[in-house]
């Protein structure tokens, strides 16, 4: 009997193609059959998994979610005593802290199969060279070339990397103090600052937004300072225009490190009827032979280590993976409580209420502190 599974990604060209196209090699591998639908990346951001794994076997997943999805029980988790060799090989790989992402109360979850972090990305026909300093960016923001995306979360994703970038990373721990109060309202002051200087709707606009505003044949825009890479905007004939993709900015003492972790993982659910199917696939799409090609071939951007040090993955996206290396290295892991998901909608909200009013910052940056304790519940 032929075993049928259904997967869940999310709607981009770069969540989507791989995974349709790898599952048709699987097919053909193992004679598996595997059928993607796609949600939207706001979908992607907030909606609970738990009701995912009620009506799908795979699940592509934002590693936040980990602490809610343990308590709720609704993903298998992945290390199995007859893995042990290939798990290792995984964790081996890892950029960043992308595979430790998603291990949580000693399990691991899900594996990456796509790695990101907060970078710059700019037009290379228009800057031949990325800028360094947070300083340069406000100079071409004055002259209206840059756009941010600061529709929630994102707003609340450019303040970590800031705070991060300053010095004084968020807590990701019940005890303690959230976000520094001088640290947090320097990085509210900043985006205040460079958000009076971008057009009003980049209120409502997330990386997808801004990349393709960007890449239009009139646009005017040269560069994002804090966004998350989307390798398929580098490739050749993905859109009117490609863009460069480069570290991130330097704000403060932090070099190109601080910035909030992203990419995605591949999760099993646990009510699954073929179970064992699903991990074999996971393992698979996961691994160095297929993400060193087959994966960024078909528009993914890799999450192994073995993509990011393909000689051919840089030539064909203008050194997307060399350029935004150690900013990945670098990048700071989130809070991944059960009850996080709903703080980080909270605090993004209550960040753009900061942005657009004329409030002391200190007071905000308390606010988001209060927040932070109440998640926990």
């Amino acid at each position: 009997m032929t075993i049928k599974l259904k997967g869940m990604t999310w709607n981009h060209p770069r969540g989507f193609d791989p995974m349709a196209a790898c599952s048709k090699d699987w097919f053909a591998k193992t004679g598996v059959s595997i059928d993607w639908d796609k949600r939207s990346l706001q979908d992607f951001e907030s909606f609970p998994v738990d009701e995912l794994a009620h009506a799908y076997d795979l699940i592509v997943i934002d590693h936040p979610h980990v602490g809610q999805i343990t308590a709720e029980n609704c993903l298998a988790p992945l290390d199995l005593p007859d893995r042990e060799a290939a798990y290792a090989q995984l964790a081996a790989g890892t950029v960043g802290k992308s595979f430790p992402s998603y291990n949580w109360q000693g399990r691991q979850w899900a594996f990456p199969i796509d790695a990101a972090t907060q970078v710059m990305a700019y037009r290379a026909d228009r800057l031949t060279s990325a800028p360094e300093q947070w300083s340069d960016i406000l100079t071409l923001a004055k002259k209206g070339e840059v756009l941010l995306p600061l529709r929630p979360p994102h707003s609340l994703m450019c303040f970590f990397t800031l705070c991060g970038n300053l010095g004084r990373a968020c807590s990701v721990e019940r005890a303690g103090i959230f976000a520094d109060i001088e640290i947090g309202s320097r990085a509210i002051e900043m985006l205040r600052e460079i958000g009076s200087l971008v057009d009003a709707a980049c209120l409502t606009m997330d990386p997808i937004a801004v990349f393709d505003r960007m890449t239009e044949r009139d646009s005017p825009y040269s560069l994002t300072p804090l966004i998350y890479g989307y390798v398929s905007y580098s490739l050749e004939g993905f859109r009117d225009h490609r863009l460069a993709f480069a570290d991130m900015p330097t704000a403060g003492p932090a070099g190109k490190s601080g910035s909030a972790l992203g990419g995605t993982g591949i999760a099993v659910s646990a009510y699954s009827s073929h179970q064992d199917a699903a991990v074999d696939f996971a393992y698979w799409i996961a691994g160095p032979e297929v993400q060193s090609k087959r994966y960024w071939q078909t528009g993914g951007q890799s999450g192994h280590a073995a993509g990011w040090d393909d000689e051919e993955a840089n030539i064909a996206t203008l050194d997307f993976y060399r350029g935004t290396r150690r900013t990945l290295e670098g990048a700071w892991l989130r809070p991944r409580h059960d009850g996080y998901m709903p703080f980080q909608e909270a605090a993004s909200q209550r960040i753009n209420v900061a942005l657009t009013g004329k409030e002391p910052a200190e007071d905000a940056v308390r606010d988001l502190n209060d927040l932070f304790v109440r998640s926990f519940g």
